[in-house]
């Protein structure tokens, strides 16, 4: 039976007995309803996984008693970048959990100029803090011990500006367009980072398409079909991660 993956903000030490926070006391009390004795295991996004066992709970919360730690990493070893034109709804939140599936050690939304999505600070705030608990499930979830940076939204071309991957030896950046002339998969021989820039719902204009390309990105298109904007970025990084990855 697969053991429950927690995530603490917390530091974990071996023969600690902690009180977990609200959230996953709630998540492992009333939710999974998981009785005294029950294996566990915590990550805390600093370095590998805690084994550790429910004790204790009671109005205050469950307390868990911390007995070893595995160094185990589960990142893949090619560094990925994704710069992803914020979508509506649900979209986002599966295109954030998907990213972090396939191991994107940094996410960056951006609100381009066919955004349908258009968002107060306040709201944006809300919502990013939104994405970072989506993105910490995702964690608990797929085995990874640690938390891609999901970064505020911000302006597009600083983030162009400032993506990783300048296009030295190993390095890429791309966007997507249906219409490039190359494909993703010509581009990935001996890469080692790669940046990937995908556009909202209405794609990126072609102000946005020139300062990209003035910023270091290379256009390039998946296949004969136009992809949604949720499915662009997740056939994308698979490709990236099955090329020059940890997929097989």
């Amino acid at each position: 039976m697969r053991t429950t993956r927690i995530y603490v903000d917390l530091e974990l030490s071996v023969g600690q007995q902690l009180l977990l926070p609200t959230a996953p006391s709630a998540h492992l009390l009333r939710v999974l309803r998981l009785r005294p004795g029950a294996a566990l295991t915590l990550f805390n996004g600093r370095g590998g996984e805690y084994a550790a066992s429910l004790g204790s709970a009671d109005k205050t919360g469950a307390r868990v008693s911390v007995d070893a730690h595995a160094a185990v990493e589960r990142e893949s070893a090619l560094q990925l970048t994704l710069l992803q034109g914020v979508a509506r709804g649900a979209r986002m939140d599966f295109i954030v959990q998907k990213a972090t599936e396939l191991g994107v050690q940094r996410i960056v939304p951006l609100v381009c100029e066919f955004s349908v999505v258009r968002l107060a600070a306040t709201e944006l705030q809300r919502r990013t803090s939104h994405w970072r608990a989506v993105a910490i499930a995702a964690c608990e979830q797929c085995g990874r011990n640690r938390l891609p940076r999901l970064e505020p939204s911000g302006d597009f071309a600083a983030a162009c500006s400032g993506a990783g991957g300048a296009g030295g030896a190993g390095e890429l950046r791309v966007m997507l367009l249906p219409q490039a002339p190359d494909t993703l998969a010509a581009l990935t021989a001996g890469l080692r980072s790669a940046t990937l820039l995908i556009g909202p719902e209405g794609g990126l204009s072609n102000p946005e398409q020139l300062l990209a390309q003035r910023s270091g990105f290379r256009a390039c298109r998946l296949g004969p079909r136009i992809l949604r904007a949720e499915t662009a970025p997740l056939a994308a990084l698979a490709i990236l991660q099955a090329m020059a990855g940890d997929l097989a």
